[in-house]
């Protein structure tokens, strides 16, 4: 925050997640941090309101400003299907084409609306992973969308900051997950990640005991946190895998076992035998080379 401060001159009124990541707790800890909204992906609101009594078109019910529960915070939706057809998608198309698409597909959602009411569409990007992928790094495709976009008399560019005062959709619950496919199987659940889990797990109880009932000098003890935060940086768990290609997953999983084993040096502890053993072979060819994973299944390759 103090860096956005610095660059931008104002304080941040909001923040997109990583990976549009969040769950209750989160919402409140960016609550409690100044933020006034969030944004995710729009299958964790799909899910959150179904799990509550917010209703609304299915069709139509992402385009919109969301309250959560015991927060002024406001939540907004990425359309998934808008943001990877850029993704993914546009990349091969001609640029006239891609735009005119896109144009299209917004002036669809707009006319599904009530007539008094304004569709909030929410175009959320990857950084920047997917013009590497468009002819001119999408110099082409932008400068077309931006001058369509500016010229549209239906399509209003505006910054969250602006809809704060939207008249909300009232959220009893909120299902955790992020904007890949609306949970966190990216990180968990395949046998590879749950092992590199384990993994973790075990030097984090070492960390734990060795703390506790060791007097380590404070500035060692900074350097050990900041191995232990290394470990648990989230993108290990992203790679992992068979889903992704087997080189990129090699060179991560050896520099995963490479940190843990650090860290029990660190700790002056002997590293366990496993961590001389591979843990994950990938052997998948995802688009894009799996930089980037789409927010719903479908346009996965």
């Amino acid at each position: 925050m103090a860096i956005f401060e610095e660059y931008f001159g104002q304080t941040p009124s909001g923040c997109w997640p990583s990976e549009g990541g969040i769950s209750s707790a989160a919402l409140q800890l960016f609550a409690e941090a100044g933020f006034r909204w969030a944004a995710t992906g729009e299958n964790v609101l799909r899910n959150s309101i179904m799990a509550s009594s917010a209703q609304g078109d299915d069709a139509a019910c992402i385009y919109t400003a969301f309250s959560v529960p015991d927060s002024d915070l406001r939540l907004f939706a990425r359309d998934d299907t808008l943001s990877d057809l850029i993704a993914f998608t546009y990349g091969d198309w001609h640029a006239d084409d891609a735009v005119a698409d896109l144009i299209q597909r917004l002036e669809n959602i707009a006319a599904a609306q009530h007539a008094e009411d304004s569709a909030i569409v929410s175009i959320i990007m990857d950084g920047e992973n997917a013009w590497q992928y468009y002819p001119e790094n999408g110099y082409y495709f932008l400068s077309a969308l931006y001058k369509r976009l500016a010229e549209h008399p239906q399509i209003q560019l505006s910054t969250y900051r602006e809809l704060l005062d939207s008249q909300p959709v009232k959220l009893d619950k909120i299902v955790a997950g992020s904007w890949v496919f609306g949970t966190f199987s990216t990180w968990i659940g395949d046998v590879d990640k749950n092992r590199a889990w384990d993994i973790l797990g075990d030097v984090k109880r070492v960390y734990d005991e060795v703390c506790a009932n060791t007097e380590i000098d404070p500035s060692m003890q900074i350097k050990i946190d900041e191995q232990l935060a290394a470990c648990e940086g989230s993108d290990w768990f992203w790679w992992f895998g068979d889903y992704n290609p087997a080189e990129t997953v090699s060179d991560f999983e050896q520099l995963f076992r490479i940190h843990i084993v650090n860290l029990y040096h660190m700790l002056g502890q002997e590293p366990p035998q496993y961590l001389s053993q591979t843990l994950a072979h990938g052997s998948g060819s995802p688009k894009l080379g799996g930089v980037i994973r789409p927010g719903k299944a479908n346009y996965s390759t």
